[in-house]
């Protein structure tokens, strides 16, 4: 398999949840950890997600497990109405895989990466019905103070002002359409280290999480992810920087009806990073339902 398209954490995830009746994979993606899912004995898989292009991606790449594996077009943070509308209840695990996917950053049309020219987009659901914020609207239309606070608390940067005041002067000579010019203009604001990541890559985050709302997401998800586990289930949440872990960490610390199983986060083994280099910065914390809660 393509390690581009390689879940991370598969044999955490599958020690985790193995065996249970019904499971809810909030963030389905291309299927990968559903799949060793459904392997590995899990009875029905409910698969969750926004995207419409991972949900297809993922109804072929499962079809051999047929009604074991359902999938539903939703955002995470209607997990309750979207577990309900499916007929689903009690579940025994709930399954996160947080961030952008492989196959959004991959596809240059989604406007996800800083590698290639495509449109300033990175709406995880470009078809998502009413008004969505793209990137070019946060590029072209923010404050340079608004922006500047974006890229800051979301890109945890440090050079955020120095970069929103580039974007503001260059989108004043014309606005700004593509990836890779947005791209340039944060390399040439900041300095950049020999051999480090490139210097846009804080940004690209920032203004993704602005666009798709991903930290407002997660925090209106997780006691609805509680709620829809039966006794002695599961929560599992594999995260891709501090924003979202200090989210999962704070919300396990302070629930009374879960009991944490990861003292500290699960990372990566130095052979699956060498395998996969996107499995490098996760994260993974779970924690199981208290059986007097349930």
């Amino acid at each position: 398999m393509d390690s581009s398209h390689r879940p991370v954490l598969v044999a955490e995830v599958v020690a985790l949840l193995s065996g249970r009746a019904v499971v809810v994979d909030a963030t389905v993606g291309a299927g990968g950890h559903a799949e060793a899912l459904l392997d590995s004995g899990v009875g029905l898989v409910l698969g969750v997600d926004r995207d419409a292009s991972a949900l297809r991606a993922a109804s072929e790449r499962l079809v051999r497990f047929g009604e074991r594996f359902r999938p539903v077009a939703a955002r995470f943070s209607r997990l309750s109405s979207t577990a309900s509308a499916a007929g689903v209840e009690a579940v025994g695990g709930v399954l996160f895989d947080l961030g952008v996917s492989s196959m959004q950053l991959d596809r240059e049309e989604r406007g996800f990466g800083y590698r290639a020219a495509g449109p300033l987009d990175m709406r995880m659901r470009p078809d998502e019905p009413g008004p969505a914020l793209s990137a070019a609207d946060v590029v072209n239309t923010y404050p340079e103070e608004r922006l500047a606070t974006v890229i800051f608390e979301y890109g945890e940067e440090r050079h955020s002002r120095r970069i929103a005041r580039a974007i503001v002067r260059a989108r004043e000579r014309a606005p700004l359409i593509t990836t890779a010019e947005l791209a340039a203009i944060v390399a040439g604001s900041v300095p950049r280290r020999r051999g480090g990541p490139h210097p846009a890559r804080r940004t690209f985050q920032a203004i993704r999480i602005e666009v798709n709302q991903e930290l407002e997401e997660l925090a209106a998800s997780l006691p609805q992810a509680v709620s829809l586990l039966g006794r002695a289930g599961r929560l599992v949440v594999i995260s891709y920087h501090s924003l979202e872990d200090r989210i999962v960490k704070q919300f396990l610390r302070g629930e009374s009806q879960l009991r944490t199983l990861t003292r500290k986060p699960v990372r990566p083994d130095p052979a699956e990073v060498a395998a996969n280099p996107r499995a490098r910065s996760a994260l993974l914390r779970a924690a199981e339902r208290l059986e007097e809660a349930a």
